[in-house]
C-alpha cells in the first residue's frame, strides 16, 4: 500500500494548547473530523514515531505529527439514477425532501435504492465528504419518516454539520398525526431513552442508563380521537419522537413498533407507514454563519390521512 505522508506542526496559538487533536488536525489538513478520527483509530497519525490512537489528545505549541494518507479504497455505494426532490442547492449543501420508504444509507438488507446511492449519481463531490458509505450525509431519518434533510457537498461543510448536528445546535421541527389528543395543548416531554429492556430492537422511556431527549410539543389541530401535532426536538435520539408520542398516551399513527395497530386497521384512509414528517429544518449555514432555514411540504399519504380525518369531523 502506498501512503501519502504529510507532516502538520502545531502553531503558537493560545487556542491550540487546549485543542482536541481531532478537531485540531481537521483544521489543518482539510479533512472531515469524522475521517481524522477514522485515520487516528487505524494508526495512521504518529507523533515522535508512536501511533497516536486518542482523538481528544490535547495538543499542544510546536509538536509535530505525522499523518500517512492511505489510497482511497473504492467505495461500495453505487451511483444509481434514484430521482430526488431538491429544495435547494449552493456549493456547500444539498438540501431535499425524502419521500417515506426510501432508506438513508446501505445496510443489511437493503445495499442498494439508497439515498447515498442517489447522492452519488446526483451530485458525485459528495463521495469527498464524510465516510465512503455515507458520503455527505450529516444526520438520518428512518426509512418511513419523510421530509427534509441537509447533505454537505464538502469536507469542510461536512465538519460544520455534523458538529453543529452533535452539538444540537440545529432546529428541527416534525409535523405528526397522532392517536388521541393531548391533555394540553402544549407541554414538553424531557425523559431519558435507552433500549427497551426486553425487546432490545425498540427504544424506550428509561429510569436509567439512557440518553436524555427533549421534545416540546403543541396541537395544530384535534379531532375527535387523533390530533395534527408539530414537535420541535432539541436533541436526536433514535425514534425519539415516535418513543415521546407513546409516553405521551398519542402514538404516532401507522406506527408499526409504537403505535395502535388496531385503531390504524379501522381508519377510513389506512396509513402504510408512521405519520410522521420532518417539515422544517434550521441552521447556520457553513460558508456564512448565517441561519438558514428550509421546509417540506408533506407527502400525498400524509396529507390523505388527515384529509380523512377533517371529513369525518365535518360528518359528525
Amino acid at each position: 500500500m502506498e501512503f501519502t505522508v504529510k507532516e502538520y506542526t502545531v502553531p503558537f496559538m493560545p487556542p491550540s494548547d487546549n485543542m482536541r487533536l481531532d478537531a485540531w488536525l481537521a483544521g489543518a489538513s482539510g479533512f472531515s473530523r469524522a475521517k481524522i478520527k477514522e485515520l487516528i483509530l487505524a494508526g495512521f497519525i504518529s507523533f515522535e514515531g508512536t501511533p497516536v490512537l486518542s482523538p481528544s489528545r490535547r495538543v499542544r505549541h510546536d509538536e509535530v505529527y505525522i499523518l500517512k494518507i492511505p489510497p482511497d479504497a473504492p467505495s461500495d455505494v453505487v451511483a444509481e439514477d434514484i430521482p430526488l426532490d431538491v429544495i435547494h442547492e449552493d456549493p456547500e449543501i444539498l438540501v431535499i425532501n425524502k419521500p417515506p420508504g426510501l432508506v438513508v444509507h446501505p445496510a443489511a438488507g437493503h445495499e442498494s435504492g439508497t439515498l447515498a446511492n442517489a447522492l452519488i449519481h446526483f451530485c458525485p463531490e459528495v463521495s469527498n465528504a464524510g465516510f465512503e458509505e455515507r458520503p455527505g450525509i450529516v444526520h438520518r431519518l428512518d426509512k418511513d419518516t419523510s421530509g427534509i434533510m441537509v447533505v454537505a457537498k464538502t469536507p469542510a461543510a461536512y465538519e460544520h454539520l455534523t458538529t453543529a448536528f452533535h452539538d444540537d445546535l440545529v432546529e428541527k421541527v416534525y409535523k405528526t398525526i397522532v392517536h388521541g389528543v393531548p391533555s394540553a395543548a402544549e407541554g414538553r416531554v424531557e425523559t431519558l431513552i435507552g433500549r427497551h429492556p426486553v425487546n432490545r430492537k425498540k427504544m424506550a422511556v428509561v429510569t436509567t442508563n439512557g440518553k436524555n431527549a427533549i421534545s416540546n410539543y403543541s396541537v395544530l389541530e384535534s379531532f375527535r380521537n387523533h390530533a395534527l401535532m408539530s414537535v420541535i426536538i432539541e436533541t436526536g435520539r433514535t425514534h425519539q419522537i415516535r418513543v415521546h408520542m407513546q409516553h405521551l398516551g398519542c402514538p404516532v399513527v401507522g406506527d408499526p413498533v409504537y403505535g395502535r395497530r388496531k385503531s390504524d386497521a379501522i381508519m377510513a384512509v389506512k396509513p402504510q407507514r408512521q405519520m410522521l414528517h420532518a417539515w422544517r429544518l434550521g441552521f447556520s449555514h457553513p460558508s456564512t454563519g448565517e441561519m438558514v432555514l428550509f421546509e417540506a411540504p408533506a407527502p400525498q399519504d400524509f396529507t390523505q390521512v388527515l384529509s380523512c380525518l377533517r371529513e369525518q369531523e365535518k360528518s359528525g
